[in-house]
């Protein structure tokens, strides 16, 4: 899932950026409203965090601009003020959440699952194909009863594979979901983690879940 920062504070945003990349979220980050704006406008996010007090064009008004142009993407707010009519102002714009600064990371992050649980993934408690189970809420994943150990990227590719049995997933698809804007489009890294990823969740003298679709990219097989 891919995740636009934005926060005028390069440190704070740096800290955000490496917490979740760490539990394996793609992650953009923006220092002002304009540019916020256009990225959200322009980049198919999953979420986005957004501060309030920002250069150029506040807060507020990103997420009230976005939302007359129908740009429903999730969003979290950040800000330093606390008092009830800064949180209804903030909420009446279009936020989804409000976190007030300073704030634990843990509280962010739970806050930012709980709301892409609730409108990234409604209902699904877990993801099943065949013998192997993807579960959001703990991250862990199982085949044929034995627990796969994957890496943070490696789970985000599994997981945007899960939500998609069947259907051919192309590597820019997969570019622009689990990777961010540096991403280089003409490397070969998405193969090597889906090499990776095959050697870890496919057993031993079966054909692979994750097959090749030659010219087009992947497909997860449902048996």
């Amino acid at each position: 899932m891919r995740i636009l920062v934005v926060e005028d504070s390069r440190r704070l945003a740096g800290i955000i950026k490496r917490g979740l990349l760490e539990e394996g979220y793609a992650v953009d980050s923006a220092y002002d409203g304009e540019e916020a704006q256009y990225m959200a406008e322009t980049t198919p996010f999953d979420l986005i965090v957004l501060d309030i007090m920002l250069p150029k064009k506040d807060g507020l008004a990103v997420c009230r601009d976005l939302r007359a142009k129908g740009v429903n993407t999730p969003v979290l707010m950040l800000t330093a003020k606390d008092s009830v009519e800064d949180r209804v102002t903030g909420l009446d714009t279009g936020a989804d959440d409000y976190v007030v600064k300073p704030f634990a990371f843990a509280e962010l992050l739970a806050r930012l699952r709980a709301l892409l649980r609730r409108d990234i993934l409604p209902k699904v408690q877990k993801y099943e194909v065949g013998d192997m189970t993807l579960d959001p809420q703990s991250r862990e994943v199982w085949r044929d009863g034995r627990r796969v150990e994957l890496t943070s990227k490696e789970y985000a590719i599994l997981e945007y594979f899960m939500r998609r049995p069947n259907a051919v997933v192309t590597r820019t698809m997969l570019g622009e979901n689990v990777w961010d804007y540096e991403f280089d489009g003409l490397s070969n890294i998405i193969d090597v983690y889906v090499r990776r990823l095959r050697k870890k969740i496919d057993r031993e003298g079966e054909d692979s879940l994750i097959q090749t679709v030659r010219g087009a990219g992947y497909r997860l097989r449902v048996p």
